[in-house]
C-alpha cells in the first residue's frame, strides 16, 4: 500500500503536466491577427507611417481599442497633432479604432498602445 500511493501521485502529476500545453497562445500571436496601423505623427495633413502587424504584444487585447466613454471627464491638455487609425483583426476580433492626442484621456489611450502606435513628439517638440 505504501508503494501504491506514491505511484498514483506520480501518475497524476504526469497526466496534469501535459494538459493545455499546445492550446495556449499569447494574445495577438495566434491565427486571425492582422492589424493595419496608420500613424500621422504631424497630424492628418502630414506624412504617414503605415505598417501591417501580425505579432501583437500579449499585453494588448481588443479592449485596448475601445473609445473613451462619452461620460468620462478628461483633462484639457494637448498632446500634439498626431493621429492614428488601426483596422483589422486581433485574435479573430474586428478592430477599427482612431486615436489622437487631443486631451488627457486620448493621450492615455495612445500611451497604453505606444508599442503598437509608436512614440510621437509632443507640441513644440521636434
Amino acid at each position: 500500500m505504501r508503494l501504491l500511493a506514491p505511484l498514483l501521485l506520480l501518475l497524476a502529476a504526469a497526466a496534469f503536466a501535459g494538459c493545455g500545453e499546445d492550446d495556449e497562445q499569447p494574445a495577438g500571436s495566434g491565427q486571425g491577427t492582422e492589424l493595419v496601423v496608420e500613424v500621422h505623427p504631424e497630424g492628418d495633413d502630414g506624412p504617414v507611417r503605415r505598417r501591417t502587424v501580425t505579432d501583437v504584444p500579449s499585453t494588448i487585447n481588443a479592449d485596448a481599442f475601445a473609445p473613451t466613454p462619452d461620460d468620462v471627464a478628461c483633462t484639457e491638455i494637448y498632446g500634439g497633432p498626431a493621429t492614428a487609425h488601426v483596422t483589422g483583426t486581433l485574435d479573430g476580433e474586428p478592430v477599427d479604432a482612431t486615436f489622437s492626442r487631443e486631451n488627457g484621456c486620448e493621450i492615455a489611450r495612445w500611451d497604453r498602445l505606444e508599442r503598437l502606435l509608436g512614440r510621437v513628439p509632443g507640441p513644440g517638440v521636434p
